[in-house]
Parts: C-alpha cells; structure tokens; sequence
C-alpha cells in the first residue's frame, strides 16, 4: 500500500503532516515530496512518472493560491488525486479551493476541504480499502469508535441538561 504525497511549498507542511500520520497509523507506505508546479515542474514530471510506475495507488496534492498543483498532478496520471486547497492568502483558501475543483472534464481532482488534508488521508484509505480488506475493516472499526464517542456525549448532554 503506497501513497504520493506533494505539497506545493514547505510551508504547507504543518497543514500535511496530520494526514501523513494517519496514513502511516494504518500501515501505508507514504512517500512525501515538495514539488512547485509552478518551479520545480520536470522534478514534479519525473516524480509523478515514478509514482505512475512503483505501486502508487493514490496522490494527495496539497497547493495554495493558484493550487495548480492538483491539476498538473491528474493530467499526467489516472491514479486517483485527491486536492487540498491550503489557506495562504487574503483569500482564506477560497482561491486555492476554487482552483482544485474547476478542473476540466476527464481530469478529475477529488476535493476536501481547505486544510482538510486529514480528510484526504482517510479519503485516500477509502479508495485503498476497496482492495485491501484489513485497511477497510480498521476504517469500519474506527468509525465505530467515532459513532461510540458522539453517543456517548449525547447521553452527557442528556443528564446535564434533562435532568
């Protein structure tokens, strides 16, 4: 199991990293790059034609501002390529975000929300679990989990509030 993670620039790191660890809880093979399309795009070429060819199952693309990152990325594969708009301007994200997902027909991004790369992560591990049963039964589990915990503060609020 192996996902490409690329950020746009090093300053994105601290918005990436949540997913890198998530994906690494759950046993993936994670391999992380900071790749500009805009100044780095034949390191970027080379990388993603690596990732085309070594057992890359999914990409994570991680851009602010213009985020032409995520678009570049899918028209050079069809591995899935999941877009994280990064909050870096005035804009708050909303122009990374507007980017990511105005991609033209036949060269989809999969779009979380701006800074939602642990939602890429798990988004990611969906995709993986149609073919890995392990990583699908620990999604199901953690949900559970998650199910567990909000009904479990529903009961505190039921005894604070209702009694």
């Amino acid at each position: 199991m192996k996902v490409a993670i690329i950020m746009g620039s090093t300053s994105d790191l601290p918005k990436v990293e949540p997913a890198i660890g998530i994906l690494k809880d759950y046993g993936v093979e994670v391999n992380v790059r900071c790749l500009s399309a805009h100044r780095a795009h034949a390191g970027l070429s080379k990388f993603i034609e690596e990732a085309n060819n070594d057992g890359t199952e999914v990409i994570i693309t991680a851009a602010g501002m213009a985020a032409a990152l995520p678009g570049v990325v899918a028209s050079q594969t069809v591995l899935p390529v999941i877009g994280v708009p990064i909050a870096g301007s005035n804009l708050d994200g909303m122009d990374a975000l507007l980017s990511i997902v105005q991609m033209p027909s036949g060269i989809p991004v999969a779009t979380v929300a701006i800074n939602g790369s642990k939602n890429a992560a798990y988004l990611a591990l969906q995709i993986i679990g149609t073919k890995y049963e392990a990583v699908r039964a620990k999604l199901l589990e953690e949900r559970k989990a998650m199910e567990e915990a909000a009904m479990k503060a529903n009961e505190e609020v039921i005894a604070k509030y209702n009694a």
